[in-house]
């Protein structure tokens, strides 16, 4: 029973990451067809999201 716990705690953090990531590549895709810098995207939320999950283990690491 834990193994699928285990499964299914994977699966929907693999889906949210998928979903995330399609959500951050159309903001690219908006920023980049509108004509606007190349830095628009991670200023966007999901681009915001991205970086804080990236530097939320630093964060951690460095608060110990």
């Amino acid at each position: 029973m834990e193994t699928i716990f285990n499964i299914l705690k994977l699966v929907v953090v693999l889906a949210a990451s998928i979903s995330m990531g399609n959500w951050y590549l159309a903001e690219m895709r908006k920023a980049k067809n509108s004509g606007r810098p190349w830095y628009a995207a991670y200023l966007s939320i999901p681009g915001i999201l991205i970086i804080l999950i990236i530097l939320l283990p630093l964060f951690i690491w460095l608060s110990k």
